[in-house]
């Protein structure tokens, strides 16, 4: 992950989201180390957006899983996923919109999108990632 492919991903993250129409998005992008490489948020967002974006794609990489896989698991074992948000210093958000992000299997980073509904949250990632050849991982 370097600054330019994150910047393209955000990019087309954001236009996904007006071309369909979306409330105002914040995304991140972190790389494979769970590190903050570029966040953007529309006008219009909330103050807190910017912490659900990264955690969304933290909670992914951390974990190994997309964050809708981590939604998931937290209507099964709540008491592990709240483990793991503990660990996790209370900024891991389980909810869809965190997407992995792989290129040849290799895992690379992640994106994490708030500020619609979870769904449309992560398909704006998908789009995203797809878009610049990539493989997205929500589950």
């Amino acid at each position: 992950m370097n600054l330019e492919l994150a910047n393209a991903l955000i990019n087309v993250a954001l236009a996904h989201g007006r071309d369909h129409g979306m409330k105002p998005l914040t995304v991140a992008v972190i790389d494979a180390g769970g590190h903050l490489v570029a966040l953007q948020r529309q006008d219009g967002t909330s103050n807190l957006r910017a912490e659900i974006a990264q955690g969304k794609a933290k909670g992914a990489v951390a974990m190994g899983l997309g964050s809708r896989a981590l939604f998931n698991r937290a209507q099964e074992q709540p008491y592990f996923i709240d483990a793991m948000n503990a660990l996790q210093g209370g900024s891991l958000v389980p909810v869809p919109g965190g997407v992995l992000i792989r290129r040849d299997g290799a895992l690379i980073g992640a994106l994490g999108i708030t500020g619609d509904t979870s769904d449309n949250d992560e398909a704006c990632a998908v789009a995203a990632i797809e878009a610049q050849g990539l493989a997205a991982g929500t589950g």
